[in-house]
């Protein structure tokens, strides 16, 4: 579950802390990766690749290809032959509305909405948000997986460090 970034702390709302809810997600082993592209060049082959490189089995997801990274592609997460235990979501928010739902429909528990420095990258829907928060779905709206994973780069753990010095990390799970 989720609580709102608005007014509420993790002690008042019972809800895990980014830094358990992360640490969560990230035990998990067979992850989807929802808005992986042809092009080697967008974020979510980066978060693709990264985790990949660590060791985790990975289900590469976009409706628009065949092959991504040298993978299969699938169209959406329920042609997935594995359900996964988790779910990355490094889309538009109103695809992140539909894959929640999808989540929802599968069982999958946990969701990870990326957004980027950049507020244009961002998956985070507050409609996608509250859906979690209704079907008991373990959310993590914002930040990159990428900053909480071993081995973390340089600039990925400069920006977790800064993001919650200044507050930006979503400080509610």
């Amino acid at each position: 579950m989720l609580c709102s970034n608005i007014a509420m702390n993790q002690k008042s709302c019972g809800m895990a802390t980014m830094k358990e809810a992360t640490k969560d997600f990230l035990a998990q082993r067979n992850i989807a990766v929802v808005g992986v592209s042809r092009d080697p060049k967008r974020t979510a082959n980066f978060i693709y690749r990264k985790l990949r490189s660590l060791g985790y089995t990975l289900f590469a997801v976009n409706p628009n290809a065949t092959i991504v990274e040298g993978d299969v592609c699938y169209p959406d997460l329920k042609t997935i032959p594995v359900k996964p235990d988790g779910v990355v979501i490094i889309t538009k928010p109103e695809i992140t509305n539909q894959v929640v739902k999808q989540c929802a429909e599968l069982g999958i528990a946990r969701v990870w909405m990326h957004k980027g420095i950049d507020s244009k990258v961002a998956s985070v829907s507050e409609e996608a948000v509250n859906f979690c928060r209704k079907h008991n779905i373990v959310t993590i709206p914002g930040g990159c997986p990428m900053m909480y994973c071993r081995n973390a780069d340089i600039g990925h753990r400069f920006f977790r460090w800064m993001h919650g010095v200044t507050g930006k990390l979503p400080g509610e799970i």
